[in-house]
């Protein structure tokens, strides 16, 4: 099978807005280029379906060189719908060109992440669930779809957002997951109120959680900046930790969120 590219605009460019295409920047004199080819074309053979390598001589296709800036070869770029997205130089071994592909190739479930996502910064959490339950009954390995919809689904199926999460430790979602988890304890103390310790905040503090069961947000928002204001490390800083994790269940640019972030601030301070 020949991975000789002809027309870069057609093979490459306008290839990538359908699948992932792996472009490996060769010359004949390059002996490393020799090593790390038939390494891409066997992975190449095993992804099936998953992206496509298309091979580039610098030496036939100076023009494309020059453009994506080829200075030193074996040259690797991931394109993804148009764009490059991740690249290596070198003849790196079997194994790591492996870890490379797992981390920079696009889940085929990428854009249906990405629309749920855009519909989560609209505010249209319904339509963000369809999808992201899609995502994960078909592949439950798709961590940020099970992250993404256990932030959706926290306040009005707190069970099943802490079981999404099981066993998960992500560092670029460990602000999401710790907000979910905050969020999650805090509903199941609503059976167990009994529980919390006496103190100042104790009434501010349960009128908070209540209301944040009953989906009154913004209620419990101002009952926990109030617990701040009154009995500030009351149930080990609980509301400074139920703000920060109603904030992040938000977004950022969300009319509460920007309204409260001040008084909360305000209240630490």
């Amino acid at each position: 099978m020949s991975y000789d590219v002809n027309d870069f605009q057609k093979e490459v460019i306008g290839e990538s807005f359908h699948k992932p295409v792996v472009v490996d920047f060769w010359a004949e004199w390059c002996g490393p280029c020799r090593i790390l080819g038939p390494i891409l074309e066997r992975l190449a053979r095993e992804s099936g379906d998953g992206w496509k390598l298309a091979k580039v001589n610098t030496e036939v296709h100076t023009d494309v060189a020059l453009q994506y800036q080829i200075r030193s070869i074996p040259h690797v770029k991931l394109f993804v719908d148009g764009n490059v997205k991740d690249e290596f130089v070198g003849a790196l071994p079997e194994p790591q060109v492996r870890m490379w592909l797992k981390r920079a190739i696009p889940s085929k479930h990428r854009k249906k992440i990405d629309e749920a996502k855009k519909l989560l910064h609209e505010g249209k959490r319904k339509k963000a669930s369809v999808l992201l339950e899609e995502v994960v009954a078909a592949a439950p390995e798709e961590l940020e779809a099970r992250i993404l919809l256990a932030q959706v689904l926290v306040l009005q199926e707190p069970q099943r957002a802490v079981e999404l999460l099981a066993g998960l430790e992500e560092p670029r979602f460990s602000d999401v997951i710790e907000a979910v988890r905050t969020l999650a304890r805090l509903l199941d103390l609503q059976n167990n109120l009994s529980t919390l310790p006496e103190g100042e905040g104790r009434e501010k503090y349960t009128a908070a959680i209540k209301a944040l069961g009953e989906g009154d947000v913004e209620s419990a928002l101002q009952r926990f900046i109030q617990t701040i204001r009154i009995d500030r490390y009351y149930d080990d800083d609980g509301a400074r930790k139920a703000c920060i994790a109603i904030f992040k269940y938000l977004g950022e640019e969300h009319p509460l969120t920007q309204q409260y972030r001040r008084d909360f601030s305000s209240a630490l301070y």
